[in-house]
């Protein structure tokens, strides 16, 4: 059975913030229909409860650009000319906030990154290292793009590295599939939520 420790150990959810989850926001009226994501939020809920309940640190990181979209970087991607002409996930908008759920507590940080890594560019590394972390369970959206970067990233610090499998989304199943593959193949463990529970010898519960 997986070993996944307790001590030494940050809990990461990425991007579980609004645009990522309705339609009426930006990625959902530039033609992306972001209703496949919302399949994470029940598990990552769980998850950060968990975390809570344990006393692991939960980390928080939102995909923000600055005022202008300066940090975009090159016009590439899906439907990438549209989100910059809506300022999409721009500084001081509503959409970049964290969903209700998922508010993070006065204790809690959140990292603000402007790339799918959230450790590219951020200060993310020297808050693990400030923590004593060594190894990290990530979570959030979308599996194939931000979870997956910051997991590789992640595993060639050399931390002990899970992605949880039932608290993450894609917008396709295969895309999923694939990117948990990847992960699993090379730089971390794929995990499900009861193990977790079962390692931090927390009371499973049935997901929120």
């Amino acid at each position: 059975m997986t070993t996944i420790p307790r001590e030494n150990t940050a809990l990461i959810v990425v991007d579980m913030q609004r645009a990522f989850f309705d339609n009426d926001d930006s990625l959902g009226r530039s033609g992306i229909d972001v209703t496949p994501l919302r399949d994470a939020i029940p598990g990552t809920v769980r998850l950060v409860q968990d975390a809570r309940a344990a006393g692991v640190p939960v980390i928080f990181t939102r995909y923000v650009y600055m005022p202008g979209m300066v940090d975009f970087g090159p016009v590439r991607g899906a439907k990438a000319a549209e989100r910059i002409a809506s300022n999409s996930l721009g500084a001081g908008t509503d959409e970049i906030e964290l969903i209700p759920e998922l508010e993070a507590r006065p204790d809690e940080i959140v990292i603000d990154k402007s790339r799918p890594s959230a450790f590219y560019g951020t200060r993310l590394e020297p808050v693990l290292n400030g923590m004593g972390v060594r190894n990290v369970v990530i979570c959030g959206v979308t599996t194939n793009i931000c979870v997956e970067s910051t997991a590789r990233d992640a595993g060639q610090r050399d931390y002990g590295t899970y992605v949880v499998r039932d608290a993450v989304a894609e917008f396709t199943a295969e895309r999923n599939h694939y990117a948990l593959f990847g992960i699993a193949w090379s730089f971390g463990e794929v995990v499900d939520i009861a193990e977790i529970e079962s390692a931090w010898e927390l009371e499973t519960a049935e997901a929120v």
